[in-house]
């Protein structure tokens, strides 16, 4: 292996895309990232180096990238997900790059099992379904078309479940993704932001002789940035996904320890930790009620901490916010943001409510995916209020504005204020997500041309009898390149050969030329064969993993 070394070329090492690039890269990470040289390294530390040799030509395009959007001070999307589904990297960016085949000879000239290491990779599991997967298509689709884009969420240490029979039974076990390390992610501890619980509020006079509140939460923990690049197929740019990670501002209480205090000394610690511990608590019993909306909250504030923070060392001003970013609030997990937009402007930065509203309510948008009425996000007035009382009032105060124009537009008609409120009177009173949403958004859609017609006729009609301007459709979709190109290659290259180019994995309406060939009898037995081929990989898979012959 020496010699090979020796004999490989040095230049281009971290972002060379020729194969003795890319096998000189390797090299280098398993000796001097993992520590290992092949006879004694254990199949993660393959995939550790083949990844790392991946990320640094990611890195190069993440790098520059940001320096041309901070330049050009591009307009930005921030994209709000308590989810991001985005499947396993490795296979993923080496396809954005362009490379999945040459890395495929250069693995052979090492020997090295290419199969082998893309199944070693454990799969984030950040989402619970179809909303985490279309944020992870949003993120995707954004880098590629190259649009500067922002993706916020949590760095859940457990996701979504794993599932495995004993006895017959399915059992579910904890999902640590992380237990090997992540080579993706960038951990920034630099870049961390309070975010307070519970307490009271107080109100002051500021040196201007304004009327101000304070917030003065009993809880604070710290959001800790966790930045992983998201690269655009067969294009230069890659955007950002920032996950927040919840930790103690002090994680060791010294004094408790040294008086036999063993649990109170790390209690903090503890209790800061759980808010980004598990991907959706169980909300039945008050705790994990509890526990999800402060996760939340949590992420909600450090993205808009982040956003203020970028905001200021650019323009040194808040005033021109709304146009920098572009706020989209994946379903109403994130609505908390219109409150929170509104206490960091009027609070922290001094605005006043005009010019708070109409910033908040021009940066945000809105994307509702629950046409259920009972399925609607709400919140408990008296949880709402322990957790966050400052929120509680600025709510109230939007409620009380907005309602008056409901009763302007709408005389005499005080069932429908009643249904437009934000706050549900009927039994218990609670915070009315998707309604605080909504009034708080420029712009609401669903995730298809239906549904969205859908939205306007059922659950959000009040609200498009009242703004039918707000409301527009986006068309969700899956990402091609990730579920044909990687999970069916023979799929993938017939497909190419018959439309003659690969242009169809960034526009599928391009895969209307495969309609002219529907007849065509030698297409059809060649397209029966990669199915077979896909079914007998599959039995292959299983008979691995099961120990029986499958076939």
């Amino acid at each position: 292996m020496t010699a090979q070394t020796a004999s490989l070329p040095h230049e281009h090492t971290r972002t060379g895309l020729s194969k003795e690039a890319l096998k000189n890269a390797y090299i280098d990470n398993l000796f001097y990232v993992q520590g290992r040289f092949p006879d004694v390294a254990v199949p993660n530390d393959l995939y550790m180096a083949a990844a790392y040799t991946v990320r640094d030509r990611m890195l190069e395009r993440w790098i520059k990238s940001a320096q041309t959007f901070k330049e050009h001070n591009s307009r930005t999307v921030c994209y709000l997900s308590a989810e991001f589904l985005l499947g396993p990297h490795l296979a993923n960016n080496m396809l954005n790059l362009g490379i999945t085949e040459i890395a495929r000879e250069a693995g052979e000239e090492l020997n090295l099992n290419f199969e082998q290491i893309l199944e070693t990779e454990e799969e984030p599991g950040l989402g619970n379904g179809g909303l985490g997967r279309l944020a992870a298509c949003y993120m995707d689709s954004l880098a590629t078309l190259q649009i500067p884009a922002i993706g916020y969420g949590i760095r859940y240490e457990f996701g979504i479940f794993d599932q495995v029979i004993v006895d017959g039974w399915q059992v579910e076990k904890g999902d640590t993704w992380l237990k090997n390390g992540n080579p993706w992610e960038i951990r920034r501890p630099k870049l961390s932001f309070s975010v307070g619980f519970g307490g009271r509020t107080e109100q002051y006079i500021d040196q201007q002789h304004n009327l101000r509140t304070r917030w003065r939460p009993d809880l604070v923990v710290n959001g800790i940035a966790y930045d992983t690049p998201i690269l655009g197929y067969g294009v230069d740019n890659a955007n950002l996904l920032r996950l927040w990670k919840s930790e103690a501002p002090e994680s060791f209480d010294f004094q408790a320890f040294n008086v036999g205090d063993y649990y109170g000394a790390v209690h903090a610690k503890m209790e800061a930790e759980t808010i980004s511990k598990v991907l959706y608590p169980n909300d039945e019993p008050e705790a994990g009620k509890e526990l999800r909306l402060k996760q939340q909250f949590f992420f909600v504030s450090c993205s808009l901490q982040d956003m203020l923070r970028l905001q200021l060392s650019n323009a040194g001003n808040l005033d021109r916010f709304h146009e920098k970013f572009a706020i989209q609030l994946n379903d109403t997990h994130p609505a908390l943001a219109v409150a929170e937009l509104m206490r960091l402007l009027m609070d922290l930065h001094g605005m006043g409510w005009e010019s708070a509203w109409e910033i908040t309510r021009n940066t945000c948008h809105f994307t509702n995916h629950t046409l259920l009425p009972e399925a609607l996000e709400t919140w408990p007035i008296p949880l709402f209020e322990r957790l966050l009382p400052r929120h509680l009032e600025i709510i109230y105060e939007i409620n009380r504005q907005f309602l008056d124009q409901v009763r302007v537009r709408f005389l005499g008609d005080d069932a429908r204020v009643a249904r437009l409120s934000l706050i549900g009177e009927e039994g218990e009173r609670r915070v009315r997500m998707a309604h605080l949403a909504a009034v708080g958004s420029n712009a609401i859609n669903g995730v298809a041309a239906l549904h969205t017609e859908l939205l306007k006729s059922t659950v959000m009609r009040d609200f498009y009898e009242l703004w039918p301007e707000k409301f527009q459709n986006v068309t969700n979709g899956v990402t091609p390149r990730r579920f044909i190109a990687i999970s069916n290659p023979r799929l993938a290259k017939l497909i190419t050969e018959i439309c003659e180019d690969p242009s169809w994995l960034r526009d599928l309406v391009q895969l209307r030329q495969l309609e002219t060939h529907a007849e065509d009898h030698a297409l059809q037995e060649r397209w029966r064969a990669v199915k077979t081929a896909a079914k007998q990989d599959l039995a292959n898979w299983l008979g691995q993993r099961t120990g029986w012959p499958c076939s």
